[in-house]
């Protein structure tokens, strides 16, 4: 896993612009510890930080090939998890290869086939190539979008890079946020081409952007489609079943210590075992827990049982080397923690301890694995989600998730609520979203709106989570791979009818039939219990605390978005329970402030 930074300038000849290249390339350090590169030649300058996965001593970046009509020079990140039957279709075409890694395989792979190589990748990734011979830079998008990618286009080019960071380091590109950045953001929802800062877009997963000195064009080489399922039961959880050996085993491939995150779900269990018993030595696991062992346990609303007991067991039951990293909820509102986060994001997403956490969970990590193994994206494609089932008897038409989240637009001013126009928005983006489901032959209402539904949370609400995986995880060096983000998988399974999705009367049936034999029914059976949250008393009074000392600089620059008087009102709320309306939006007036503080931006609402 990488990052990676560029600019292409028709108009220019960058090799005296090497300290802004440079400069764009080291904001990507912590994505890539191990090894820097930058290459320029004439309107191209590409650069790259390396966290060596496959091939230690080889796949250096950026990585040049040199063909009869012109050099092509590739900046890569992520796995392709096909790289070897890929490798050996090359040979037998007649390409040479100098090195193991699955870099050399995408960028030969390229020369063979052009942009039209995406297609044959299985993997995560996102990869820029500098096309000398055509003078064209091509950007490519793996197909669920696990991997980040943002652009910014100039006068006579393009910046672009693993994040926003990377363009905004260099000066062609101004900090300046509008609605229209700030919008998806407060209404959790995602947009799959504005990059948040006015100016930025992003590659959309499955496409591929191309631009020339004649402007920029976008293809589609994927996109999620409806297509007739013909598998009855029993073949349908055989199939699931074979998909998730095969992904399992394409994604344990590693040159470095590899590990699996497990909460004790169904999700993480199923793949921990079906890693295990592949693993030539015991699989390293790890859980994370807000409480220390033996504390007593709190269920709410969304987690009827603790993750520790149920992670023991599975790690028991499959032989795995297991440990627990225990964070301490107060200082999980640490100052400098929230800024790390938000600096790690780019965005102030306001979301506090469920991003904070799972920095520090994959912090702890890394101090023993380089790769991770996540559950990430089963809820998504199995349909594990609580409020997925509210649909099918009778939902509103709108988001689902948003049902169960509070609005945030209370903490903002008036004037900027009417900027954003959330209802509007909301009511537009879902209109947009569901449109580019396509019916199939003979669906009955039912069924046509379950694949909706499926559909809004695998193009929208899955992106928003695998970002927020990627950017915590990426900030300490750790690569997280999500083997239910398989596309073949994804394919299958949206395909499935919403009947035999939910055959047993429940959620995520057709996994739990797929795995059962390889789990103890007590974890087979257990219900979702969604990423712990601290529910410490010492969090929320640490966070009002902040909130309060905002109040004390009233010049600050967030109260152009934020409301005053509704922040006063929440740090001097009397219960010491505080409601998650009030904490939603305590945390993302905090997020904001920090943000504010370390980017300096320009808003113009």
């Amino acid at each position: 896993m990488c990052g990676f930074a560029g600019w292409i300038s028709f108009g220019r000849d960058l090799a005296g612009h090497r300290p802004e290249v440079e400069a764009m390339t080291a904001t990507m350090a912590c994505r890539g510890p191990d090894a820097a590169g930058v290459w320029i030649d004439g309107p191209a300058a590409l650069g790259h930080r390396r966290l060596a996965v496959i091939d230690i001593d080889g796949g250096a970046q950026p990585m040049r090939a040199d063909t009869p009509d012109g050099r092509v020079a590739m900046v890569y990140a992520g796995e392709a998890y096909n790289y070897r039957e890929l490798r050996d279709d090359l040979r037998r075409r007649g390409h040479r290869f100098t090195t193991e890694s699955d870099t050399e395989v995408v960028l030969r792979g390229y020369l063979e086939w052009g942009a039209a190589v995406a297609e044959r990748l299985n993997g995560m990734y996102a990869f820029a190539i500098w096309d000398a011979r055509s003078r064209e830079l091509v950007m490519v998008r793996d197909r669920m979008g696990v991997k980040p990618f943002y652009y910014f286009p100039t006068e006579d080019g393009v910046l672009f890079g693993s994040e926003p960071k990377a363009v905004l380091a260099n000066p062609l590109a101004p900090p300046v946020l509008d609605a229209e950045g700030l919008r998806p953001v407060v209404a959790l929802i995602d947009d799959p081409v504005d990059g948040f800062w006015r100016g930025m877009r992003k590659v959309e997963p499955g496409t591929v952007v191309t631009v020339s000195a004649n402007g920029i064009r976008t293809e589609r080489y994927w996109t999620l489609r409806t297509a007739e399922h013909t598998d009855d039961l029993d073949t349908t959880v055989a199939t699931v079943r074979e998909l998730l050996e095969d992904i399992v085993e394409r994604q344990l491939v590693s040159d470095v210590p590899l590990c699996s995150l497990l909460s004790g779900g169904l999700d993480s269990s199923a793949l921990t075992a079906l890693a295990a018993r592949r693993s030539p030595e015991p699989l390293r696991t790890f859980a994370v827990s807000f409480t220390e062992p033996g504390a007593e346990f709190v269920p709410d609303e969304l987690r009827a049982t603790h993750d520790a007991a149920f992670a023991r067991e599975l790690a028991a039951h499959a032989g795995t080397d297991h440990r627990e990293i225990v964070l301490d909820p107060a200082g999980l509102a640490d100052a400098g923690l929230r800024s790390t986060v938000v600096r790690a994001g780019d965005i102030p997403y306001g979301y506090g301890d469920s991003y904070a956490s799972l920095h520090l969970l994959f912090k702890g990590v890394r101090e023993h694995s380089t790769v991770a193994l996540s559950g990430e994206s089963a809820d998504e494609v199995f349909a594990g989600y609580r409020w997925t089932h509210a649909e099918a008897s009778g939902g509103t038409r709108t988001f689902p998730w948003l049902n169960m989240v509070p609005s945030r637009a209370p903490v903002l001013r008036r004037d900027v609520q009417d900027a954003l126009a959330l209802p509007e928005y909301v009511r537009d983006a879902y209109g947009s979203a569901v449109a580019a489901v396509e019916r199939a032959p003979g669906e009955s209402d039912l069924e046509f709106r379950m694949r909706e539904v499926s559909h809004l949370h695998l193009t929208g609400l899955l992106r928003i989570l695998l970002d927020r995986k990627d950017r915590m995880s990426m900030a300490t060096g750790l690569e997280v791979r999500v083997p239910f983000c398989d596309h073949r998988l994804v394919e299958y399974v949206h395909n499935a009818p919403w009947a035999m999705k939910t055959f047993d009367g429940r959620e995520k049936s057709l996994l739990r039939a797929a795995v059962a034999d390889v789990l103890p029914e007590s974890i087979a059976q257990r219900v979702k219990s969604h990423y712990p949250q601290t529910n410490d008393a010492a969090y929320a009074t640490a966070i009002r605390a902040q909130g309060r000392g905002l109040l004390d600089t009233p010049g600050h620059g967030v109260f152009d978005l934020v409301d005053q008087q509704w922040l006063k009102a929440a740090v001097e709320e009397p219960s010491a329970a505080m409601p998650i309306e009030v904490r939603l939006g305590l945390e993302l007036a905090l997020d904001l402030a920090v943000w504010i503080d370390d980017y300096a931006p320009v808003i113009r609402m």
